[in-house]
């Protein structure tokens, strides 16, 4: 067997949190592909080193003395070196690091260099060969991931490899130039070495026991959900559930390798097996509610629209016109809503209006801000009579008003508007009747 272990920023935080990810790779010796992300947060106010970074970098640009803020991070990487007890010394990578902030080498070089320089540690602890990420991790001219280009690169790199350490996070344009992903990114570069390596597990340690059923911040306590597939997660992802990055999906789904996501502070709990498909019943009707605050509708109304061919195309360019895109679109006999992002729509709000009217000529348009859409998810609601009904039936009892409701075909999910301030409620009233209540 052959694994991959990811380790979050909370998991390498400090040099007690290191020595915990180091007894996990030593505890099995099929762990031996390692991807470090940056020191993340000791304690709840604590500053992560990555954004310790940022500040350097835009100090440097501005011509301003960043010295004492890059003590901060020498500190901070000097106190994990004393507590492992190593005898690395990064004394020289940091003038380098700081000589290349004077040259401007860009701000996704300055982000990169938490993970490049946890990487070096982490290969001196487990004795492991370093892999700059630099080197097999590509990007195109555009700044898009090279998907073929690196797992030629990388798969060539890891065969027959004793153990190695990659750092997460970034990679190189075809100049050599360092391109991050986006923030979260040390799990794109773990799926990507999974796939590379063709491994059995792509585990991904961080610091809770798994996927929540809900967010933990409005739930408290929630339940873990111990098996979900790609597609399961991917909705969840897309509408804000965080531990895992959405784009991190993609490169394993294409070989059908698992993934484990693991608690480093609780390295005997089995955490969430997230699978490409599975026979298993869930453990609720539902396996998880996700949402995002934010949302702004646009109602257009018009008598047999549903005759006008070509109807929904226009309404659609109006918002393509303006660089708008949109998240769900349920529509009626005579109307159609368009769900966007308000942070997006609302300073072209009238251009978009204008458009509407110019391609269409509707009977009326009517915009409602400040709201929110939450989705409920699960492979067993196909199977489940009624699941809608209780969903509607708990939000009535909670007194929360559904200003949307969308369903897609594949009966996977169920997406709900309701208003911002009716967000947290709405998402326990859900959870209660489909967790609680079944507990």
């Amino acid at each position: 067997m052959k694994k991959v272990v990811k380790f979050g920023g909370s998991s390498l935080a400090s040099a007690e949190q290191f020595q915990k990810a180091g007894e996990i790779v030593r505890g099995d010796e099929s762990r031996r592909i390692v991807i470090p992300s940056a020191p993340g947060k000791r304690f709840a106010v604590d500053t992560k080193v990555t954004d310790l970074l940022y500040t350097c970098y835009e100090l440097a640009e501005e011509g301003q003395d960043f010295s004492m803020e890059m003590q901060s991070i020498k500190k901070r990487y000097q106190e994990i070196i004393d507590g492992l007890d190593l005898k690395e010394d990064l004394k020289d990578e940091f003038a380098a690091i700081e000589n290349r902030f004077w040259e401007k080498a860009g701000a996704d070089y300055a982000a990169s260099r938490g993970e490049y320089l946890n990487g070096k540690l982490m290969a001196a602890y487990l004795g492991f060969e370093f892999v700059d990420a630099a080197e097999v991790i590509f990007f195109d001219e555009e700044g898009a991931f090279d998907n073929d280009k690196t797992n030629k690169v990388l798969s060539k790199r890891l065969e027959g490899n004793a153990g190695v350490v990659i750092p997460g996070f970034y990679g190189a344009m075809p100049d050599g130039r360092i391109k991050t992903f986006s923030r979260g990114g040390s799990d794109i570069t773990g799926s990507i070495a999974a796939r590379a390596a063709r491994a059995d597990v792509y585990e991904n340690w961080t610091d809770v026991s798994g996927v929540m059923v809900a967010d933990p911040r409005i739930i408290h306590n929630p339940e873990v959900i111990d098996v979900i597939t790609y597609r399961e997660l991917r909705e969840l992802a897309y509408m804000g559930a965080s531990v895992l990055h959405e784009d991190a999906i993609f490169p394993v789904r294409i070989e059908g390798i698992p993934i484990n996501i693991r608690n480093t502070n609780d390295p005997e709990a089995q955490g969430t097996w997230i699978v490409q498909s599975t026979g298993q019943k869930s453990k609720y009707t539902i396996t998880g509610i996700a949402g995002r605050k934010g949302f702004c509708s646009v109602n257009i109304e018009k008598d047999k629209m549903n005759s006008e061919i070509g109807f929904g195309r226009k309404i659609l360019q109006a918002f393509e016109d303006n660089e708008i895109s949109f998240e769900h679109m349920p529509s009626g006999i005579d109307t159609m809503t368009i769900l966007v992002h308000q942070d997006e729509f609302m300073h072209k709000e009238q251009n978009v209006v204008a458009g509407i009217n110019r391609l269409t000529h509707p009977d009326s348009i009517e915009i409602e801000a400040d709201l929110a859409l939450i989705a409920v998810v699960g492979r067993g609601m196909k199977s489940s009579r009624g699941t809608a009904g209780r969903i509607f039936s708990a939000l009535a009892h909670a007194n929360v008003n559904v200003k949307m409701i969308d369903q897609g075909s594949s009966e996977l999910n169920i997406i709900i508007g309701v208003r911002n301030e009716d967000f947290e409620t709405a998402i326990r009233a859900i959870y209660d009747i489909f967790v609680t209540a079944s507990i």
